[in-house]
């Protein structure tokens, strides 16, 4: 992400103190990729990662791994400047948070899974996000907007057939209005590990 959109991102969520129409979004985000919500102790939503490392490319200051439980590992990778508090919630919720771009992200941790959700429209190279995905994780969980055209701070288009390729995969593609999450979707889950006969 060039630092202009990043700047445009970056006040677009403000002060990140009034969230709740996004967090609404990723309801249906999650459900897309197969995260399944729970009741958890009067909290909701909570997605139960049964022990699993979980890296999160372009979670922004709401990152779904927020509410998660059970997890082990787990990291956001975004680059925006926002406000220090959310550095500090990532940390008290024992989430590591890397302030760079996907495309150049770098760990020794191999997790069990990436999240990549509303995010490739808005990066520097889609591609290389994929292939920093593939390469930091077995299975692959994604939901992304398709074929709206570029304008400020969303510099891509991005195509059924693309992601398709980029992700080795055929992913499903459906028209999506819900939870003031508007527009045609590509969603899928994949799983990069080698398949023994």
């Amino acid at each position: 992400m060039t630092e202009d959109h990043q700047e445009l991102e970056a006040s677009w969520w403000g002060d990140c103190g009034n969230t709740y129409g996004e967090e609404f979004k990723q309801l249906v985000y999650a459900e897309k990729m197969g995260l399944h919500a729970q009741n958890v102790d009067g909290k909701w939503p909570v997605y139960d990662l049964a022990g699993k490392s979980v890296l999160d490319i372009g979670g922004g200051p709401v990152s779904m791994l927020l509410k998660t439980v059970n997890g082990g590992h787990r990291t956001v990778v975004d680059p925006c400047p926002y406000p220090v508090w959310i550095a500090d919630r990532y940390e008290a919720a024992g989430i590591e948070y890397v302030r760079q771009i996907g495309e150049t992200y770098e760990s020794d941790t191999h997790f069990d899974e990436c999240w990549i959700y509303n995010v490739l429209q808005h990066v520097e190279d889609p591609e290389d996000i994929i292939a920093t995905a593939k390469k930091h994780a077995d299975v692959l969980r994604v939901f992304e907007w398709i074929d709206i055209p570029p304008h400020p701070g969303h510099p891509h288009e991005l195509r059924y057939e693309t992601l398709n390729e980029w992700l080795e995969t055929k992913g499903r593609a459906d028209q999506i209005a819900q939870n003031f999450a508007l527009g045609r979707a590509y969603f899928a889950v994949v799983d990069f590990r080698p398949r023994f006969l």
